[in-house]
């Protein structure tokens, strides 16, 4: 007797009691475009476009420009953390923003 088999593909399994992805600590350092950005209306833009804002910083970092040290939560999955990056990226007066601190909460 002769069978035939057919790969199977499952887009999504969900096995009961599974454990999830959780959340991730992020830090971020914030650098203004110049050192004329007013540090307190980038900090109300960033309170208001990025969900889960825990705690910010200023840190001097020399000839009058200031970085931000954003704390916020984000979920662990795939893209997760280039995604909190690039929307740093999309609010006006931010130059750029990198993750310098991960953490997995338990």
């Amino acid at each position: 007797m002769q069978t035939s088999e057919h790969p199977v593909c499952l887009s999504e399994v969900w096995i009961s009691g599974a454990v999830k992805m959780g959340a991730v600590a992020v830090i971020l350092k914030v650098m203004p475009e110049s050192p004329e950005v007013d540090l307190e209306a980038l900090k109300a833009a960033i309170r208001e476009k990025i969900p889960g804002v825990s705690d910010m910083r200023d840190e001097p970092i020399g000839f009058g420009l200031v970085a931000l040290k954003v704390a916020t939560v984000i979920q662990d999955e795939e893209g997760a953390t280039e995604g909190i990056e690039s929307q740093f990226l999309d609010i006006p007066g931010v130059d750029r923003a990198e993750i310098v601190d991960l953490s997995r909460m338990i």
